[in-house]
Parts: C-alpha cells; structure tokens; sequence
C-alpha cells in the first residue's frame, strides 16, 4: 500500500518532536571534523507546502510548530529547529515546512553524504525536483554544490540501507521513519535495525513511531528495547488524552540507539515546555526512558512530574515491582526469601526447632548404615535374570543344609544300600536311566 502521504500531516506535534531530536543529532555528529553518512529510509517529498489542499485539510501544523512560531521563550535547543523552519520563510508567514531530508541538507556539512530514499512515486518525484532546485539556488550564490554526495533513489529503504552501512568514514546517523500503514512495518524496523547493528554496531539509529491503541504499537518500544546496542534512548510526547475510540495520533516517540551523551540532559529540560506549549488538557505529558542492551530493562523514567519511576512494559497490571510473587520484568531479579524455619512438630506450641534439636531428629529417626572404609567403595547392588540380587544368594560353603536340589540330571542318580532310589528325588528313575527331555 502506498496512500499514505505526509503532506496530510506536515508540521504536526509528531512532527516537532522528531525534526527537533533530528536537529540536535546532527549537531552533536558536527561537533567532529570527520565527515558522516546520513541515511533516510523513509525520506517523503522534502519540503511540504502548509497552504496545500493537502496540508490545509486537517491544519495539522496549528497543534504542533503552529504554537511555537511566536513565541519568544524558547528553550535554545528548541530555538535551533524553530529558526531552521523561519529560514525557509523569509517573509516571516509561515508557508512552508521543511521534512527530515531539507533538515539533514540544512544541519549537514559540505562533505557529508546524503542517501535518501523513497518509494512512493509521487513523493519520490518531488523529492528529486526539490533537491534540483536548492542545487541550482546554491550555483547561482555561488555555494559549493553537493554533486553526487547527494543520492536520491526510490527505494525500499529497508533493503537498500544494507548496503550502506559500515559507512567509509565509519560514522553514520540513519533516521527510520515508516508511516506504519501496515502492521508489518513494526517487524521491518526490528528486523532491519538488526541486521545494521550487525554491520555497523557503532552507528547512531534514530526512530519515530507513533504511540497508538493498536498491539504493535504498544509493544514497539519494548521490542526495540531488546536489540543489541549498547544504549538506548526512548522519549515520547503526548499532548492530548486518547479518545475513546482510539482514533487520532495523540502520542508519538523517538526512540534513539547509541544516543549521544548530551541529548537526554537537552530533553530533560525540553520536554517540559513542549507539553506546556502543545497539551491540549490534562492528559498532555511525556516520558524519558534510557538503558541498556544488558537488560533491556530502563534505567530511569521520567515522566512530566520530574519523578523518576521504574517502567512497567507490559505487566502494568500485575507489576511485581515489589518483590512479591512470581512475575517479574525482564532484567528484574528474583526476590530474595528468608529460608523458612524448620518446625518442631515435638513442641506443642510449634515453635520454629532449634539447629541441636534438628540434629538430633536427624541421627535419631536416619537409618544406619554400614560404615564404609574410606577410600573404598561399597560394592553395588543389582538384580540380574534370576530376580535376586548377588549378596542375596544361597552360599552352599556357609549353609549346605540349604543346597538347592536339582530338576533334571543326565546322570543315573544315587541309589541308597537298599538299592531303591533315593527318597525325596523327584527326577529320579530307578535303572531305566536317564530321563529323556521330550
């Protein structure tokens, strides 16, 4: 399916969040003089035009950089993204609005390589005539051109960014960004993170996904929680409480691998004004989760109090956060129980036995055995065909009164002086011989 385009929702509270966490990324990877790759799985048409029939027919853009675009008591590393939006509106109305694509071209440095792709074909085409044009406007003012560091394709960005990464400069800031239509996209983004931590473990991964009532969406964060990066970092952003028919992005998220040092403190200071700002009642709020691929299990959550508090993922009704019971969450450690004291049923009271009188229960109610000499071991005891076992045998050295009497002979038997067989000798036949076995 590819009906889904961004332009419907251009500017949108979704939208600050992630262009904002994007800007402050590509200023910590500017901070080095060696150059970077960015990859942009999901990259859309680039820049969206807010007076669109698209963009106007919902006027996303008012709950989200709508509220900030006055406002004189923006935090610095908000005011970075917002002066980033006013410079493509020089005459100061706000007409358009720039996607992750101009924000990356925007933050990046002359020898820093793009790699976007698309693989709507409408999107696709703008995307590669805006580019077009913002080369041409940088030939006329006499700017160096980006050339071939620039590379549009449209494209499976899941399938193609295998083949970019380890980067040649072995750095690399990749923004994922789906438009979760499909169910399956969920799985994509985990598979595909994956298998580029396996090729380039060091790199820094960025991705938006919105918070929805929908199970894939409850469990996404969960999930990524689990993949083999060193650090992790989850933020999201609601502004209104759900509706009851849970329809309507009212909460989104960013959740970073390899997050910069820097970027938790800027959010930490950030989040609290956007909420302010964009909240809409009383259920507007976010939340700041960092950790580590050890566990999986966060090390802090912050929520819009400021009171850090344990995540609950998926067992918010059964939390064992305690230490009771049996359920616990992933990376939680089992509870430690006291041994129960053994009690002594002699006592009428049952009072809890002491270690003496445990031992002397012990030595009076075990039973003996045979001392064995040290370094020799006790011979063992089985049973073979005859359903006896060896040391139960008959011994005719030590009883011969108890000597077993044979039931067949093929010798003649005994005769007593009297010449008569012996009595008691079933098998014996007098001088006929021996008996014939039929």
């Amino acid at each position: 399916m590819l009906s889904y385009r961004h332009a419907f929702h251009a500017g949108n509270h979704a939208d600050v969040l992630k262009h904002f966490v994007q800007v402050q990324l590509h200023e910590y990877m500017n901070q080095k003089d060696t150059a970077y790759t960015y990859i942009d799985t999901h990259s859309g048409a680039g820049v969206y035009a807010l007076d669109s029939s698209f963009a106007s027919k919902n006027a996303e853009f008012d709950t989200g950089i709508g509220p900030l675009w006055g406002r004189t008591d923006l935090p610095p590393a908000l005011a970075a993204y917002v002066d980033l939006v006013k410079g493509m509106n020089p005459s100061g109305k706000m007409r358009y609005y720039p996607g992750s694509p101009w924000v990356a071209d925007q933050m990046t440095r002359p020898d820093d390589r793009l790699r976007l792709f698309e693989l709507h074909p409408a999107d696709s085409k703008i995307l590669a005539d805006n580019f077009r044009k913002a080369e041409a406007h940088k030939a006329e003012q006499g700017e160096r051109s980006r050339g071939k560091r620039v590379m549009i394709e449209r494209g499976d960005g899941f399938l193609s960014m295998k083949a970019l990464l380890p980067p040649p400069s072995r750095r690399a800031l990749v923004l994922i960004d789906p438009p979760y239509e499909m169910k399956d996209d969920y799985r994509k983004v985990k598979d595909a993170l994956e298998e580029a931590l396996g090729r380039f473990p060091s790199g820094i991964f960025a991705v938006w996904y919105p918070v929805l009532q929908r199970m894939e969406s409850r469990q996404f964060a969960d999930r990524l929680k689990r993949l083999p990066a060193k650090e992790w970092l989850n933020v999201t952003l609601t502004v209104s409480t759900p509706g009851p028919d849970g329809f309507g992005l009212h909460s989104s998220g960013m959740f970073i691998l390899n997050p910069p040092y820097t970027l938790e403190p800027m959010l930490r200071e950030v989040m609290p004004y956007l909420v302010k700002v964009l909240g809409k009642d009383a259920g507007a709020s976010f939340v700041i989760e960092r950790g580590t691929q050890v566990t999986g299990a966060a090390a802090a959550r912050v929520g819009a109090g400021g009171s850090a508090r344990q995540p609950v993922g998926n067992a918010r009704r059964a939390s064992p956060l305690s230490g009771a019971g049996s359920l616990r969450l992933p990376g939680q450690a089992a509870p430690v129980r006291a041994p129960a004291e053994p009690v002594d049923a002699r006592r009428p009271d049952g009072a809890a036995a002491t270690k003496v009188g445990a031992a002397e229960r012990a030595r009076r109610f075990s039973r003996p055995q045979e001392a064995v000499p040290t370094g020799e071991a006790r011979p063992a005891r089985r049973r073979d065909n005859s359903g006896e076992r060896p040391d139960e045998r008959f011994d005719p050295a030590r009883e011969p009164s108890k000597a077993p009497r044979a039931r067949y002979s093929d010798e003649r038997p005994a005769r007593a002086a009297s010449g008569r067989p012996t009595a008691g000798r079933p098998d014996a036949r007098g001088p006929a011989g021996p008996r014939k076995r039929g």
